[in-house]
């Protein structure tokens, strides 16, 4: 295999060396009941990851998700200990995402502001907003609520479903619609897009849209599994969700990446990951020195990728 197959297929080949080496350590890590509590785990991670790879696809960034996924699960939380219907709550919960990714795109492609400036305020101002509505305290949620955590469908957890479900519609948007060759020509060169008479606001409005729905649908599948809203809930999930977008093949340069197999093998990598630690009985503080050297390789990687499919471009000019 050449340098270059090697880096294309880096992510199959470390998730292959996880799976190895925790199988090595644990013979629980190989069992089925582990195996779906990694699916169930990474269920959240791997649908907060798909609608990041859409804005990731454009060469933007969304910093905002956590934020989404707290407020969300605060306000359907006041909401649901309120009173009001299971059913109102969880529309409550996919509004909050809807309402940030409009504010996130508007701000971008009207008020051209880069992304990563917009996502960082709406960062600072969802967490703000999350803390002060639950006074900074957690909040447990009834018993109900409980339900998508914890209900199976044909013997697999509810979770899984909802995450193949996001994931199936995902991969057929991006690879047999109008729409996905769009998103990939604007991510290759926007202006290029523009004069070709692509809806490129459009665009950029659907991609930031959706990336609110899954921020808030992966916290709400979260939520039924904890219970529980606590101040910490959706901190730093940001930066989780790009990597296992990047990881999964997704470049920080826009134009590139998919969401089957690659999102979904990048989220089930960290899963793995983690469940192997937590196995083994590492230490938890080796945990973010771990996180932080796999962050490190991913950047490393897809800095490696595109400057080779820049130097492909150049060769194919030549």
């Amino acid at each position: 295999m050449t340098a270059g197959r090697l880096l294309d297929n880096s992510t199959y080949i470390f998730f292959a060396l996880i799976v190895l080496v925790f199988s090595l350590l644990s013979g629980r890590f190989l069992s089925m009941e582990n195996g779906i509590n990694i699916l169930v785990q990474a269920a959240p991670l791997a649908i907060v990851a798909t609608g990041m790879t859409f804005v990731l696809l454009t060469a933007g960034i969304d910093l905002s998700v956590g934020s989404i996924m707290f407020l969300a699960g605060v306000v359907s939380a006041k909401l649901v200990l309120a009173g009001v219907p299971l059913g109102v709550a969880t529309l409550a919960i996919l509004g909050v995402g809807l309402l940030f990714g409009l504010v996130n795109a508007v701000c971008i492609y009207r008020v051209r502001i880069i992304p990563f400036i917009v996502t960082l305020a709406t960062f600072y101002a969802g967490r703000g907003l999350g803390l002060h509505l639950s006074e900074t305290r957690a909040i447990n949620l009834p018993e109900n609520f409980l339900l998508l955590g914890s209900a199976r469908l044909l013997g697999l957890p509810l979770p899984v479903w909802v995450l193949l479900l996001v994931v199936g519609i995902a991969h057929l948007v991006l690879s047999r619609t109008v729409f996905g060759r769009q998103l990939y020509a604007v991510g290759n060169d926007i202006e290029k897009a523009r004069r070709a008479g692509l809806p490129v606001e459009r665009i950029l409005l659907a991609v930031y849209l959706i990336c609110g729905f899954c921020a808030a649908l992966g916290g709400l599948v979260a939520l039924s599994q904890l219970g529980a809203v606590s101040p910490t809930f959706g901190y730093q999930y940001e930066f989780v969700a790009i990597a296992a977008a990047v990881l999964g093949g997704a470049s920080l340069f826009g134009g590139r990446g998919s969401v089957f197999p690659g999102t979904l093998i990048g989220a089930l990598l960290i899963q793995s990951l983690q469940s192997g630690l937590v196995i083994v009985n590492a230490d938890p503080y080796l945990y973010p020195l771990i996180t932080g050297a796999v962050i490190f390789m991913i950047v490393m990687l897809d800095s490696l990728r595109h400057r080779r499919a820049l130097n492909r471009r150049k060769l194919a000019r030549v």
